[in-house]
């Protein structure tokens, strides 16, 4: 399945196409991998609507890949035929930069993205250099591990960039794939710590406190006690200024989104810095992954352990699946069934 141009899904039910194309090529560094599944993320649905950095077109997209090794190139040397990985966002990097240096390529000036720079997962074949495949724990099965290959890991990474400590107040702003993962890592990780959820959805609150939320409320209320981190997962802006009200001083706020609406300069005005900004606050954005949280992350998983809810197509069905996305049906992650 194939995305040709950038549309708008609500005139057009079928953004992709499907097509007939011979199976990729695996270079000497790469391994060839026949997809099992692959799941679906609102990431695509930015990539249709134009609100990514534009695709390589015609490109397959879709980045939460697990499959079996069926060919490994010459120089490859961590897989074989028959080994089961998973495929993430990040599909290379220059590997010599200062930023790759450092563990940090989702930063390089070449980094590639699978399913928007490279084909991805919505077919039956790719192939990715074996540095960037990552071994599926046994804990997982191909249904499962799927969405964790993107919400979780950049839920991780999100996480791991608070810098928190355990006893530390937390704040998770909005509460969808992504932060519904972060609120069980943090749980596990640091089990003496307060996590409060500000959310609009009522039924979002109560899913919140299921998992372990000290306090829920809305987005733009006060929390009862200040916070010393905080994770803003919304695309809009008011959040990060309540957020920062929020935060205690020295917190720092990381936010986990692609893009945020328009700021006009009203907006920029609702920010006064010796309320929202003064005594040493911080605030972060988070950009892709790195391989180092996919493999910290399904290694996390697996202890604690994270079983996701799973919705099952087609990959014929991929169309139905965006769509029923983009308009809020969603029961469980969508995955793709390939093989």
């Amino acid at each position: 399945m194939v995305i040709e141009k950038i549309c708008n899904l609500k005139e057009d039910k079928e953004p992709l196409s499907l097509v007939d194309m011979p199976p990729p090529v695996a270079g000497d560094n790469e391994v060839l991998v026949k997809v099992s599944v692959c799941g679906v993320c609102h990431t695509e649905l930015d990539e249709i609507e134009g609100r990514t950095p534009p695709p390589r077109f015609p490109v397959v997209p879709g980045h939460q890949i697990v499959g079996t090794v069926v060919k490994a190139g010459k120089y490859t040397k961590i897989y074989k035929p028959g080994d089961r990985v998973g495929i993430a966002w990040i599909h290379s990097a220059c590997g010599t930069c200062r930023f790759c240096r450092q563990d940090n390529e989702n930063l390089c000036d070449q980094f590639e993205a699978t399913g928007r720079d490279v084909n991805g997962g919505y077919a039956e074949f790719t192939a990715v250099s074996e540095n960037y495949a990552y071994p599926i724990p046994d804990a997982f099965s191909d249904l499962e591990a799927a969405p964790l290959l993107c919400a979780g890991t950049i839920g991780y990474r999100s996480l791991r960039l608070t810098e928190m400590r355990d006893g530390e107040n937390v704040g998770l702003i909005g509460f969808g794939a992504s932060a519904h993962l972060v609120i069980q890592m943090i749980g596990h990780k640091y089990p003496s710590s307060k996590i409060f959820v500000f959310v609009r959805n009522e039924k979002e609150r109560a899913f919140a406190k299921k998992l372990g939320a000290y306090w829920t409320g809305n987005t733009i209320e006060s929390s009862p006690e200040k916070l010393h981190r905080a994770i803003d997962t919304t695309p809009v802006w008011a959040t990060v200024v309540n957020a920062l009200q929020n935060l205690e001083k020295g917190g720092r706020l990381v936010i986990n989104a692609i893009r945020k609406e328009h700021v006009d300069k009203q907006a920029l005005l609702e920010i006064d810095y010796p309320q929202h900004l003064w005594l040493e606050k911080e605030i972060k954005s988070v950009a892709n992954v790195t391989g180092r949280d996919v493999r910290e992350f399904l290694e996390l998983a697996a202890e604690i352990p994270i079983k996701p809810e799973v919705q099952t197509y087609k990959l014929e069905e991929a169309n139905r699946a965006l769509i029923e996305l983009k308009e809020g049906n969603i029961q469980g992650a969508k995955v793709l069934v390939i093989a």
